[in-house]
């Protein structure tokens, strides 16, 4: 009977052990039978990424040619809003890449045989040291800058008594001292109608203009000898003082193109027994762009933005400054490439036109 319990013992602690690999087995198939249909899910989803990320490229890249055809189409004049430290070519450089950038297209190399398709250059240079509004043209609009030349232009000038420097205004050395102590608001108002009206002007030895294909700014820095241009006829439209805190005294301008402040704060200085440079200098309107209505500050340099620019400073421009219609062979697509000139009006060669 023992032997019977001893069996039967057996029996039962085999029963209670051999359950355990089959709950095991059981359990693993069940694993394995859940893994199988995630394994498969998941192969689906590699095999399908490439796939996503085809679509997803190719989307990426019809909006980056849908933004690079719409650069490409915008055509006439605006304005933006040029900082005081870079020089007007650096700005619309600047410009340039970050439209460039927008619509992921590379930099070209510039090259003045290849016909471009891209076109942008500005009309009416301002002083690295001043601000305000710069006339931009893009495009076709390339071609209408040399009227921009030619129109008015507003300036607010804040000039500084009892010191005159070699670039006339505050980036240049200091040449001479004299006292500006005695010299009052009304003797400054008096002498303004002297610079109204059609006058002469000796433009800066400082400046855009050239001498022997180099420009007059470009010699000076050189240490190179340069001679005074002679005077020239400009237009002075209206000219106020706004405010005369010694030795401080800020100009209120309107002129036509060629027009050097510089030069006019300097002769002020002199025509009070004294000596002046510009201190600051703000565009505050160039034809029918002013600063505060129509200039584009830098974050909204887009094309987008700029496209809603164009649109909206077309309807400032004389019917007979507008855009002509382009010829049949240019509203093919060409290879992008870039070309630098440099225009001159012949009353205001001062006032270069860029383009690049």
């Amino acid at each position: 009977m023992a032997a019977t319990e001893a069996a039967m013992a057996s029996s039962s602690l085999s029963l209670e052990k051999d359950p355990a690999p089959v709950l095991e087995s059981s359990g693993t198939a069940a694993a394995t039978a859940a893994t199988k249909p995630a394994t498969v899910a998941a192969a689906a989803t590699a095999a399908a990424a490439p796939a996503t990320e085809a679509a997803a490229g190719s989307d990426a890249g019809d909006a980056k040619s849908d933004m690079a055809n719409k650069l490409l189409s915008l055509n006439g004049v605006f304005a933006v809003h040029k900082p005081k430290g870079p020089t007007s070519a650096e700005l619309l450089n600047r410009l340039k890449e970050k439209l460039l950038a927008e619509a992921g297209m590379p930099l070209p190399k510039c090259n003045k045989r290849k016909k471009q398709t891209f076109k942008i250059g500005h009309g009416g240079t301002l002083d690295s040291a001043a601000k305000g509004v710069l006339v931009v043209g893009v495009g076709r609009g390339t071609k209408m800058l040399t009227n921009m030349l030619s129109g008015t232009k507003r300036y607010i000038a804040i000039g500084e008594l009892g010191k005159a420097t070699d670039t006339l205004d505050s980036t240049g050395k200091v040449t001479e001292e004299k006292p500006y102590d005695k010299i009052t608001q009304e003797d400054i108002e008096g002498i303004l109608e002297k610079f109204t009206g059609n006058i002469m002007q000796v433009p800066p030895l400082y400046s855009a203009l050239k001498k022997d294909g180099q420009r007059l700014s470009t010699l000076m820095k050189r240490g190179e000898a340069v001679e005074a241009k002679p005077a020239r006829p400009v237009t002075v439209y209206s000219i106020s003082l706004q405010r005369f805190q010694p030795p401080l005294f800020t100009l209120d301008v309107e002129c036509g193109g060629g027009f050097y402040i510089r030069s006019l704060v300097s002769d002020i200085g002199k025509e009070l027994s004294s000596c002046a440079n510009v201190l600051e200098l703000t565009r505050t309107k160039q034809g029918p762009f002013t600063l505060d209505d129509h200039a584009l500050p830098e974050e909204k340099w887009t094309i987008d933005d700029i496209a809603r620019a164009l649109e909206l400073c077309a309807a400032l421009l004389p019917a007979e400054t507008g855009l002509k219609k382009p010829k049949p062979d240019e509203s093919k697509e060409q290879p992008l490439s870039c070309e630098s000139i440099s225009l001159s009006e012949v009353k205001a060669e001062g006032d270069a036109i860029q383009a690049s």
